[in-house]
């Protein structure tokens, strides 16, 4: 038969079984209790948190978005501040070529003005005169160096300002560039989101870079290049005028003088001319009246021939008279009329001998009269031929290099051959 333990378990009251029941269920109560206001805390809290991250999210995508049109627009600024900028600098360069051709024309003018200068010097006494022609030549050339001058500074200021241009665009490419790669950055980073791949927790993400700059001073930044930019566009615009202007007062002032030395040259020619045509009229006169000179130097020679023999005659008369025999030898009307013709005679060669070496004289006179004449006329010649010569090179000028052909002077080899002639006859 079965028997009992020796020492049975603790036993509990009634009681104390309903208390201890009533404690577990009041246990399970705030349990459940705290569990519900847990799981509503929880649940609020998921709802807020979702709005605040959802909120968070937009207001950052908003942001983001914000930011991409804020920097698209500086972009576009500084793209049209970049078209602009390259305007200019093609501009610029095309008025700084046309100042060095403007320089270049100038350098030839210049040479032309200084071989005119030297060829002129090559003439001779008494043409070796300082005329209006080579006082136009000289105010010619004080002309051309300042036109050089001015020029030349404008090239230099030109090659200053596309400097700057180029310094500018240069920092308005980096600019234009960085929010470039910014606008890429931040279109990524707008199109991230939870499904995205490479997303990952990094280390000190909310760190502040120690090259980051604030809102406005990036905004300054960029504000700074683009109107820095402006000014040297509006600088540059103004260098341009200021040099198209000054190619024009150039070329305009060197154009008049250069109307204005043609015309002295070509007066100065006309009247050379005029001075070598009386020179040659008086030469031909000259020559014509040292023909007749001649001729009547020649006939007074045959009359003081003539009247030598006419005065032997009648000495031989005379003498031949004195011979006469006894009272025959009488002072008769022969005897006078042959005295008389005798006086005649001697005082008639005496008048011819000296109109003889009067027209001697006046016949050396014509000679070295002639002589003159005809070493003027050779100045002139010479004279001619240089100025001629001076307008042939000046012709460059306005005749392109390439098209240039020197004229042949025909009017002056005709001279030079006419005054070798003449220089032959008298020799």
């Amino acid at each position: 038969m079965a028997t009992l333990s020796a020492k049975p378990g603790q036993r509990f009251s009634v009681p104390d079984w309903h208390t201890s029941s009533q404690l577990l269920s009041a246990d399970a109560e705030r349990q459940r209790s705290a569990s519900h206001r847990v799981r509503q805390e929880a649940r609020a809290l998921r709802n807020d948190t979702d709005s605040q991250t959802k909120w968070d999210e937009q207001d950052n995508q908003t942001r983001l978005a914000d930011r991409i049109s804020s920097v698209s627009r500086w972009k576009e600024r500084l793209e049209k501040c970049l078209a602009d900028i390259d305007v200019e600098i093609d501009a610029l360069a095309k008025v700084k070529e046309a100042a060095e051709s403007a320089l270049q024309a100038k350098n030839l003018a210049w040479e032309v003005s200084i071989e005119c200068l030297a060829l002129r010097e090559r003439r001779r006494a008494p043409d070796l005169v300082r005329d209006p022609a080579e006082e136009e030549l000289h105010k010619e050339v004080k002309v051309i160096d300042k036109a050089r001058r001015e020029l030349q500074q404008k090239v230099a200021e030109a090659f200053q300002q596309l400097c700057h241009l180029q310094e500018v665009r240069q920092q308005l490419s980096c600019d234009h560039r960085h929010k470039m790669e910014a606008l890429e950055i931040d279109h990524i980073c707008l199109s991230l989101g939870v499904d995205s791949p490479n997303i990952s927790f990094r280390v000190s993400p909310t760190r502040v870079p120690g090259r980051s700059a604030t809102l406005d001073e990036w905004e300054g930044h960029s504000r700074d290049n683009k109107e820095q930019a402006e000014a040297e566009i509006k600088a540059s615009i103004q260098l341009r005028e200021a040099a198209v202007l000054t190619i024009a007062q150039t070329h305009n002032q060197l154009e008049a003088q250069r109307v204005a030395t043609e015309f002295a040259f070509r007066k100065r020619i006309r009247d050379m001319e005029r001075a070598y045509d009386e020179l040659k009229w008086q030469e031909q006169n000259t020559l014509a009246e040292v023909a007749e000179q001649e001729e009547d130097i020649r006939r007074l020679g045959e009359d003081l021939r003539r009247k030598a023999e006419d005065l032997k005659v009648a000495h031989t008369r005379l003498e031949t008279r004195s011979c006469r025999p006894g009272g025959e030898l009488c002072r008769d009307q022969a005897q006078y009329g042959l005295t008389d013709e005798v006086h005649q005679l001697e005082g008639t060669i005496r008048v011819l001998r000296q109109k003889l070496a009067e027209s001697q004289d006046a016949l050396d006179a014509l000679y070295r009269q002639l002589h003159r004449t005809q070493t003027d006329l050779g100045c002139k010649a010479n004279s001619l031929v240089l100025d001629n010569k001076c307008m042939d090179s000046r012709r460059k000028l306005v005749v392109p290099a390439e098209k240039f052909v020197p004229e042949v002077d025909t009017f002056n080899r005709t001279m030079n051959r006419d005054l070798k002639n003449k220089q032959l006859e008298l020799a």
